[in-house]
C-alpha cells in the first residue's frame, strides 16, 4: 500500500517531470561513460587475460643475431625460468598482384612436428600446416582481411634475395600480435605490412639458420621475478648478438592494448566527474525552490505527526528516483555504446572472440556515486527545512531586503528598462543561487570545449607528423646494415627525386634509474625529409655529439636538456657511453631518439653503414619506382606516408573520432538541460511575482523580458569562466591520455570556442522560448492566491 508521503513524491515528480528528467538526463551521460569505460576496460582486459592463458603467451622476450639450438637447455637451466621456446623471425617481402608497392612482414618459424611450447596460434580459418609440408604459410588475420585473402590463395615472397611462392594454408592470430604493426612502429599499417608463420626446416633454409634460432621466449616459474632472468639472459645471449631482452610489459602489442586500458581508466574518472558535479547544482537547485514553496506543507506534515527523519527521506527519494531513472538510462546507454567501441576495436585488436562485457559492478558504482553526487548537493538543505518549528514553517518565508540595485546606485539605471532593472535586482537579492546557476552554466559550457580539443588535436597529428616532421614519400629498412653505396643503387631508380641515408640501432637509454629499450635513429643536419621539431615547432639541428629525444620519452625518463644520458648499444660491440640531452622533439607516435648519423656511426664503432633510406619521388612515375623496388633484394620494409597517414585515420582517429562524437552529443545535451532546468526554474519560483507584475500592468513582452533578461545576464558571466575552466578540463585530461604509443596535441581553436558559444546561446534561445510559452499559460488568479 502506497503512503501517504509516497503519493505526495508522486504529485511532485508529476508537477516538475521536466526539470527531473532534465537532471536524470545529465546524470546518465555522466554514468553511461562510466559504465561503457569501465565496462570496455573489463572486455579487454579480461578478454586479454583468457587469450594469455589459453595460448600461453609468454612473459620474457629476446631477439639475437644467431644462436645454436642446444643453447636452448642453458637457457632453460637458468633460475627462474620454466619454459623456453625457440624460434626464427625474419624480415620478409611480398609481391602480391593489385599491390603497387611492395608489402613487407615478418616471417615466424613453427615447430615442424607439435605445437609451439609458447605463444600458441588460434586458428581463425583454413587448416594448420601439416607435419613435413613446404610451400605452405600461416598468415595473420590483419594482413589477411586487408588483401582479401583466403586459404588456397598463393603469396610470392622474396625470402633472403630469392622469390619464392607459397600456399596459404590457414587464417590465424597470435597472442604476440594482438596489435599488428611494423618493428618499432606505433601505427598499423595491415595492407603493406603482415606476420606469416612456416615450418622451422623451412625458414631455417631460406634464412641461412638451420641448426639456430635468432629469437627465444621464456615463462618464468610461479613467483619469479622477470629482472634477474632478462639480466642472466643478456649475459648469456650477448656472444650470440643477443639484442636485449624485454619482459611482457614492454612487449609492443601488450604496451598498445595497456595504453588503451588506461586511456578508459582515466576518461571513466573524467568525464564522470564533471558530469555529476553538474547534476549535483541541478538537483540542488530543484529540491531548493520545491523546498521553499513547500514551507507550509512541512509545517503541516509535522503538524500531523510526521517526524523530521520521515520528511528528509521523503525528499530524498525525490533525488533518488532522479537517481535511479538516471542509472537506467546511463546503463541502458553505455551498453549501446559499449557494443559500438567493441566492434571499432576488432579493426585494430585482434582477439579470437571481443566481446562487449558489462560490468555490473560499473552499473553498482554508478547507482552509488549518482547517489552520493545528489545526496551531497541536497541534504544540507533538506535537513534544514525537516528541522524547522511548525510555527515558523506555516509563516511564508520572509521577503527579500529590497533595496535599489547597483546599477540603480550608480545613477546608470535610468538607462536601462524596468525589465532590466527589476532582473538586476533580483540577481543581487539571491546571490547564492545566482552563483549556482552560473556555476552549472560554466560546468556545461566547459563540457563543449573537450570533445572539439580531440578533434583539432587529430588534425594537427595529421598535418604535423605527415607534413612538417615527415617530409618524405617512403621509408625503407634494409635486411643488413649496408655500405653506403646502396644509396647510390637507389638513387638510379626510375622516379626518385631525392634520398637520404638512415642509420637505426636497438639500445637502451638510461637516466637515474630509469631506462627505455628503443630503436636510435639518425638525423643529419639540413636534412629535407626527417626533422625533428621542438615545441615552438622550430627545427632541433642535430649537433656532433648528444641525443635529441622525444618530449614524451624524456618525461618518461625524468630527464631535461643539459642532463647526462646513458647509451647502451644493444648490437654489435655493444659500446656504452654517456651522452648530453641536447634537445626535445615534439612527436605524437611512439618514442624515438636521434642522433647525427656520424656520430651514430663513430658510437657503434662501424664505417659509413646505412640500415634504410627516406626516398621522395616523382608523382608521375611512382608506380614504375614501385615495381623496381620489388626487385632489390637488400629491401626489408617499405613505409609508405600516405599507407601511414591513412592507417591512422581509420584506427587511431577513427576510435577518438568516436569518443570525441559521443562525448559532445553528451556535452551538448548537459549543456540544454542545465540551462532549461534554470530557466524553468525561475519561472517556478517568480510565479507569484510575476503575475502581480502582469496584474500591476506590465505586458506579457515586458514580464517575459524579466526571465529573459536573468538568464541572458547569468549566462554572459558563465561563459567566459565556462571557457577558462573547459581549457583547464582540456588540458588536465589530454595530458593524462597521451601514452607512448600515440599522443595528441593541445590544440585550441576558434572554433572550438566558438562552438561552445554558439551552442549555450542556442540553448539559452530555446529555453527562453519554452519559458515564455509557459508564462503565457501562467494563471494569474492561481497564481496570486497562495504559493502552492
Amino acid at each position: 500500500m502506497i503512503s501517504h508521503l509516497d503519493r505526495k513524491l508522486l504529485r511532485d515528480l508529476r508537477r516538475l517531470k521536466g526539470q527531473a528528467a532534465a537532471v536524470s538526463l545529465v546524470m546518465a551521460c555522466g554514468l553511461a561513460m562510466l559504465i561503457m569505460a569501465r565496462s570496455l576496460i573489463a572486455s579487454l582486459d579480461g578478454t586479454r587475460a583468457a587469450y594469455y592463458q589459453a595460448n600461453r603467451f609468454a612473459e620474457v622476450f629476446a631477439p639475437l643475431k644467431r644462436a645454436p639450438n642446444h643453447l636452448a637447455a642453458r637457457i632453460a637451466a637458468l633460475p627462474g625460468v620454466a619454459g623456453v621456446q625457440t624460434d626464427i623471425a625474419a624480415p620478409v617481402t611480398l609481391d602480391l598482384p593489385g599491390l603497387d608497392e611492395p608489402a613487407s612482414g615478418m616471417v615466424r618459424s613453427l615447430p615442424d612436428y607439435g605445437e609451439p611450447e609458447l605463444n600458441r596460434l588460434f586458428l581463425r580459418r583454413g587448416r594448420w600446416l601439416a607435419p613435413g609440408s613446404r610451400g605452405e604459410v600461416l598468415v595473420g588475420e590483419a594482413f589477411a582481411n586487408a588483401n582479401q585473402l583466403n586459404p588456397g590463395d598463393t603469396l610470392t615472397m622474396l625470402l633472403y634475395g630469392r622469390r619464392q611462392t607459397f600456399r596459404i594454408a590457414g587464417i590465424v592470430l597470435s597472442p604476440e600480435y594482438i596489435f599488428e604493426s611494423r618493428p618499432g612502429a606505433a601505427l598499423p599499417d595491415n595492407r603493406t605490412y603482415g606476420i606469416f608463420w612456416m615450418p622451422y626446416k623451412e625458414a631455417a633454409t631460406a634464412f641461412s639458420l638451420y641448426g639456430a634460432f635468432n629469437h627465444v621466449s621464456l615463462v618464468l616459474a610461479p613467483g619469479a621475478e622477470p629482472a634477474p632472468v632478462i639480466a642472466a639472459l643478456d649475459v648469456l645471449l650477448r656472444p650470440y648478438g643477443g639484442l636485449g631482452a624485454y619482459d611482457r610489459k614492454d612487449h609492443p602489442s601488450h604496451i598498445r592494448v595497456s595504453d588503451e586500458i588506461r586511456v578508459l581508466q582515466i576518461l571513466s574518472v573524467g568525464f564522470p566527474t564533471i558530469f555529476l558535479t553538474v547534476a549535483a547544482f541541478m538537483t540542488n537547485a530543484v529540491l531548493t525552490r520545491l523546498l521553499a514553496l513547500q514551507r507550509e506543507q512541512i509545517a503541516i506534515l509535522k503538524a500531523f505527526g510526521f517526524s523530521n527523519r520521515q520528511i528528509v527521506v521523503h525528499y530524498l527519494k525525490f533525488a533518488a528516483v532522479m537517481v535511479v531513472g538516471g542509472t537506467l538510462a546511463g546503463a541502458t546507454g553505455g551498453i549501446v555504446l559499449g557494443v559500438k567501441l567493441v566492434k571499432m576495436y576488432e579493426l585494430f585488436f585482434r582477439f579470437p572472440d571481443l566481446r562487449f562485457a558489462l560490468d555490473r559492478s560499473a552499473v553498482a558504482i554508478a547507482l552509488t556515486v549518482g547517489l552520493g553526487a545528489v545526496v551531497t548537493g541536497v541534504f544540507g538543505a533538506v535537513r534544514k527545512a525537516a528541522h524547522l518549528p511548525p510555527a515558523e514553517a506555516m509563516r511564508p518565508e520572509p521577503p527579500a531586503h529590497y533595496r535599489r540595485s547597483l546599477i540603480e546606485r550608480t545613477g546608470a539605471g535610468r538607462l536601462f528598462s524596468h525589465s532590466f532593472r527589476i532582473a538586476v535586482r533580483n540577481i543581487e537579492r539571491r546571490p547564492v543561487q545566482a552563483l549556482f546557476t552560473v556555476a552549472g552554466l560554466a560546468l556545461g559550457t566547459a563540457l563543449l570545449i573537450l570533445p572539439n580539443t580531440f578533434k583539432a588535436g587529430i588534425a594537427d597529428v595529421l598535418d604535423f607528423q605527415w607534413d612538417v616532421v615527415q617530409r618524405q614519400d617512403l621509408n625503407l629498412s634494409l635486411v643488413e646494415p649496408s655500405a653506403f653505396r646502396i644509396i647510390h643503387e637507389l638513387e638510379r631508380l626510375p622516379g626518385v627525386i631525392h634520398v637520404e641515408p638512415q642509420r637505426a640501432a636497438s639500445v637502451r637509454i638510461s637516466f637515474h634509474g630509469a631506462g627505455r629499450q628503443i630503436g636510435l635513429r639518425s638525423l643529419d643536419a639540413g636534412a629535407a625529409h626527417g626533422r625533428a621539431i621542438d615545441a615552438a615547432g622550430r627545427e632541433i639541428v642535430p649537433p656532433p655529439e648528444g641525443l635529441i629525444l622525444s618530449a614524451k620519452l624524456a618525461q618518461v625518463l625524468g630527464a631535461r636538456p643539459g642532463d647526462q644520458l646513458v647509451l647502451e648499444a644493444l648490437e654489435g660491440k655493444r659500446p656504452v657511453a654517456t651522452v648530453p640531452l641536447v634537445g626535445l622533439a615534439e612527436d605524437f607516435t611512439g618514442i624515438t631518439a636521434y642522433m647525427e648519423r656520424a656520430a651514430l656511426n663513430r658510437f657503434l664503432g662501424e664505417g659509413d653503414v646505412v640500415t634504410g633510406a627516406s626516398i621522395s619521388l616523382d608523382a608521375a612515375r611512382r608506380a614504375d619506382f614501385l615495381r623496381a623496388l620489388k626487385g632489390i633484394p637488400h629491401v626489408g620494409t617499405v613505409a609508405i606516408k600516405d599507407s601511414m597517414r591513412e592507417s591512422f585515420r581509420a584506427t587511431t582517429a577513427q576510435s577518438m573520432g568516436m569518443i570525441q562524437t559521443i562525448y559532445l552529443t553528451f556535452a551538448v545535451i548537459v549543456a540544454f538541460g542545465v540551462i532549461y532546468n534554470n530557466a524553468r526554474i525561475s519561472l517556478a519560483e517568480r510565479a507569484r511575482e510575476l503575475a502581480t507584475l502582469r496584474v500591476i500592468g506590465l505586458t506579457q513582452r515586458e514580464v517575459g523580458a524579466v526571465l529573459v533578461i536573468e538568464l541572458t545576464l547569468l549566462a554572459a558571466v558563465a561563459l567566459p569562466l565556462g571557457l577558462v575552466l573547459g581549457t583547464g578540463f582540456a588540458t588536465l585530461i589530454v595530458h593524462s591520455v597521451n601514452t607512448e604509443t600515440v599522443r595528441l596535441p593541445l590544440v585550441f581553436t576558434s572554433y572550438t570556442y566558438t562552438f561552445a558559444v554558439l551552442v549555450v546561446s542556442l540553448a539559452s534561445a530555446l529555453s527562453a522560448v519554452v519559458v515564455l510559452r509557459k508564462l503565457k499559460q501562467l494563471d494569474l488568479i492561481g497564481a496570486l492566491k497562495a504559493p502552492e
